[in-house]
């Protein structure tokens, strides 16, 4: 039976000496694709290269550094002097943003604005990047009790009105800090900027951490779970180094995307106080501060205020898409 069924089942196969040849390169190719060997932060750049959007946002950041940072050097004209005679002028060959009620170019005035918007924004950023990241992986490794009553104090900071304290600490804040500029010493080359941006570098450094805290606690209850975790504990490691060295650089996608969205939230705030008259003392410019004095002159002079609004816009626009392409690139679950 078995013999029977086995010839029932049996096929022929017919084979030729080239069926024996090696296979070739092409066919080797063909059959076999081998992976490019990458690096996370490769395969990132790879996809945000792929997003247009992001990239020309990134584009734009650029030129705006460079008109921000080089282009008053460039200027004939300095932020704060003035023209005799060419009083409210409209754009011209001599003044392409034209000028304001004083005779001061208003595009290099433009420039210094933008200077000081982008740094209040990175200063900022980096002030919440410190802060957040440092007690939200405290909070998040040590858990248990110390994690609880830190995660209420984060609640407790979020329900303040962090507007409401920027205006106090700017009126409390004034009087000693300018005592503190007229003597000159630390804060002598921080004259310029007044007490209303120092006030909200405080507040940032006081209140806006607490969104950075959060997200940073809840990468650090996952990550310490990991086995490498587990492993540097049975090393020897202590808190410190499982904080530095292997915590937060593993959490380096979720800070970068976070520190870049804060970025245009923090030029916002800053032009908002100066555009109420808190933020940068005079005569140095903002592009708040800018729109607030084309109010004055707005039916007759509408350039006034178009070219700093417009350059506002484009800042934290292009900081936001930036920062949205920025978050695909690194997420990690979108790797293929």
């Amino acid at each position: 039976m078995i013999l029977e069924k086995s010839k029932n089942f049996t096929c022929q196969l017919k084979l030729s000496p080239e069926d024996f040849m090696p296979v070739s390169k092409q066919d080797q190719e063909s059959l076999i694709t081998m992976g490019e060997n990458t690096s996370y932060w490769k395969d990132a750049w790879r996809r945000l290269k792929n997003n247009k959007i992001a990239m020309i946002s990134l584009i734009v950041i650029l030129l705006f550094i460079v008109f921000a940072f080089i282009g008053p050097y460039l200027s004939p004209y300095t932020y704060d002097q003035q023209i005799r005679g060419h009083e409210n002028l409209t754009p011209c060959a001599a003044h392409p943003f034209g000028t304001d009620k004083l005779g001061r170019d208003l595009l290099v005035r433009t420039m210094v604005g933008a200077r000081i918007s982008l740094l209040i924004g990175i200063g900022s950023a980096l002030i919440v990047l410190v802060i957040g990241s440092i007690y939200g992986s405290i909070s998040g490794l040590i858990g248990g009790k110390v994690d609880m009553v830190m995660m209420r104090i984060v609640e407790i900071i979020y329900s303040l009105p962090d507007m409401l304290i920027i205006i106090l600490l700017r009126i409390v804040l004034q009087e000693p800090l300018t005592k503190a500029f007229d003597s000159g010493g630390v804060f002598g080359p921080l004259q310029t900027l007044g007490p209303g941006i120092l006030a909200m570098f405080i507040v940032y450094g006081l209140l806006y951490w607490v969104g950075m805290a959060r997200i940073v606690r809840g990468q650090v209850l996952q990550l310490k779970e990991m086995e490498y975790v587990s492993a540097a504990r049975a090393l020897g490691a202590n808190n410190k180094r499982l904080i530095f060295k292997h915590l937060l650089p593993n959490c380096v996608g979720q800070l970068v995307v976070t520190t870049m969205l804060q970025i245009p939230s923090a030029i916002f705030t800053e032009a908002f106080l100066s555009f109420l008259g808190i933020g940068v003392s005079k005569p140095l410019a903002s592009l708040g501060s800018l729109a607030s004095d084309a109010l004055d002159g707005i039916a007759s002079y509408p350039y006034r205020l178009m070219f700093p609004a417009i350059a506002i816009s484009i800042i934290i626009l292009a900081f936001n898409l930036f920062g949205d392409g920025l978050r695909d690139a690194l997420d990690p679950r979108l790797k293929k």
